[in-house]
């Protein structure tokens, strides 16, 4: 039969079944009502066919009855819940390949093997199954032609089904978003009911039409907020209530530009034992889908527990601020004193001995000088412990004063290697520096001087049969990069943590790997309990010259430590 006949023949009664079956669900007739409508719409221009519609679980991948009004109730108890997929019957693979499925003969067709028995059973030999596509374009069920015969569909019957899949497309859906908005409408009536924040609902003059029990609570009764105006009942902290909603006016009905407002103010609690309660509130716009009508969304949070919290916990945290920065001073103190009288008891033992010989004891000139000498070392030494005392100090108060200007590194290195190399020759430490160190540094020249004295010298004592100064290339064409490197025994891994805490003590076990600075005064013995203030002096200078120092990498074959210095700008004279 052509598409013609089809037209003259059925026109009329399918645009009759549509209108009847559009009419029910724009009344909002539940879906298997409007479904069964549908397919007995269908099996009277269809004699001898029985028709069924299964939805379709997304989430578990099974079929289940939508309608079904001339099929044996058994049977569509049997197939109901039956998952999808390739040999699931008509339905089952029609829903899982997304395309028709025609079986002529269900008794000889593979994909029936598990179903042939039960269709068997109720009479049904052809079953013809279309997926049904949502609007997402995703399959929400499957629209199926069954007859007691062996059977394949013509043209006219493609074409009815596929019409009147079409209409089951349209129930299910507006059956799923109806659903969807009494699901969500009833979640937000709930939530807004029950929730223990204040909520009301204004109208387009910030009149409350709609209040929780919580806002109710709050203010002294339903009856003293329904009604009111927002503006007669709070009260914003700072500016007006217009200036403060002006942004929600602006953007009119337009919800995707409108602003959420926060503002603090005093409710107007009335007949309540707080006459005026501090609260927090939020309004956002919400607008009908046609964007026809908006209302604001208020919540009133009462500020009254987290006010006393945050106090409460603010004057704890500073209790425990003070308590700990007290203990920290305390024992840093006490750190440092001991540190200090152990450090500088060495060399005022070495004066006062070599006082007591000069003074006790008739000496040539030559040993004379020489406990002269020893004397003037272990002055210079205390003289050093001081200075460092004092500069660690002011660093730490942010007033060490610094004369920044272009130093050439080089030049700093070579007078560094000058100073010691007598120190070096006596421990068998060759001193090495790269040839070429063309970087000017924007630094304090006796402050770096005294940072890579503190390096080299720490890495004299501790670093082997080669210490070396050598230049890096930066990946910050703003920074210079030198490391200090020696080939000794590396930090150990419980000192590592402490390296520039001043005086921090290590395990009794453990070998520092850093001294005081008195590792760069010729003469002067050295202190292995702690590790001084050399390094933790080092650090400070070098974060109050703008650069860094941090430790490369140590291992048992020796220490590296490198220094981040500012370049001092192009053109720049030293």
């Amino acid at each position: 039969m052509s598409e013609a006949t089809l037209r003259l023949d059925d026109a009329q009664q399918m645009l009759d079944r549509q209108t009847e079956v559009l009419e029910l669900i724009a009344r909002a007739t539940p879906l298997p009502d409007v479904l069964t409508t549908l397919l007995a719409a269908l099996e009277r221009l269809m004699p001898g066919a029985a028709c069924s519609v299964l939805l379709l679980d997304r989430q578990r991948g099974t079929l289940h009855h939508g309608a079904a009004p001339a099929l044996p109730a058994d049977y569509v108890a049997a197939i109901d819940g039956m998952r999808i997929g390739d040999g699931a019957g008509s339905c089952g693979t029609a829903a899982a390949l997304g395309t028709p499925v025609v079986a002529v003969d269900v008794r000889t067709d593979p994909r029936w093997t598990a179903y042939r028995m039960v269709a068997a059973v109720a009479g049904l030999r052809s079953c013809w199954s279309t997926p049904i596509r949502g609007r997402d374009g995703g399959i929400v069920g499957t629209f199926a032609v069954y007859h007691g015969d062996p059977h394949s569909p013509s043209a006219r019957e493609e074409l009815l089904v596929q019409r009147f899949t079409h209409l089951a497309s349209v129930a299910i859906d507006h059956a799923s978003l109806v659903g969807a908005l009494i699901e969500s409408e009833e979640r937000f009536r709930r939530s807004f009911d029950a929730n223990s924040l204040g909520m009301a609902i204004l109208d387009a003059g910030r009149t409350i039409t709609t209040a929780n029990a919580a806002l109710a609570t709050l203010a002294g009764g339903l009856g003293e907020v329904l009604g009111r105006r927002l503006a007669d009942l709070v009260t914003p902290t700072k500016g007006t209530l217009d200036d403060l909603l002006a942004p929600l006016a602006a953007a009119g009905a337009e919800p995707d530009s409108a602003p959420v407002v926060v503002f603090e103010g005093l409710l107007l609690a009335t007949g309540m034992p707080r006459p005026q309660v501090e609260v927090e509130v939020t309004v956002s716009r919400l607008t009908t889908h046609d964007g026809t009508n908006t209302q604001d969304i208020v919540n009133v949070f009462d500020l009254t527990e987290r006010r006393a919290a945050e106090q409460h916990l603010r004057a704890r945290l500073e209790a425990e601020t003070a308590r700990r920065t007290a203990e920290q001073h305390s024992r840093a103190k006490s750190e440092l004193l001991a540190a200090l009288g152990h450090e500088v008891r060495t060399p005022i033992q070495a004066i006062v001995g070599f006082a007591e010989l000069l003074g006790t004891m008739e000496l040539d000139e030559g040993r004379r000088r020489k406990a002269l000498g020893h004397i003037d070392a272990a002055a210079g030494h205390v003289m050093e412990l001081l200075s460092d005392v004092l500069d660690l100090s002011r660093l730490e108060a942010g007033a060490l004063p610094l004369a920044l200007e272009p130093v050439p590194v080089a030049e700093v290195i070579t007078k560094v290697f000058d100073m010691l190399w007598t120190a070096a020759d006596r421990r068998d430490v060759e001193l090495v520096h790269d040839s070429v160190h063309p970087e000017v540094v924007l630094a304090d020249r006796r402050r770096l001087r005294q940072v890579l004295l503190n390096l080299v010298g720490n890495a004299i004592r501790h670093g082997g049969g080669r210490v070396e100064v050598r230049s890096h290339p930066s990946d910050d064409p703003t920074y210079a990069v030198l490391s200090v490197d020696d080939e000794g025994p590396g930090i150990p891994p419980d000192v590592l943590p402490h390296l520039f805490t001043a005086y921090a003590r290590h395990a009794p076990t453990a070998r520092p790997q850093v001294s005081s600075t008195a590792a760069a005064t010729p003469g002067a013995e050295l202190v292995d309990e702690n590790l001084g203030l050399g390094l933790s002096l080092t650090h400070g200078l070098m974060a109050a010259m703008h650069g860094e120092l941090s430790v490369g990498h140590t291992s048992p074959a020796g220490t590296s430590m490198v220094l981040r210095i500012p370049l001092a700008a192009p053109g720049a004279s030293a």
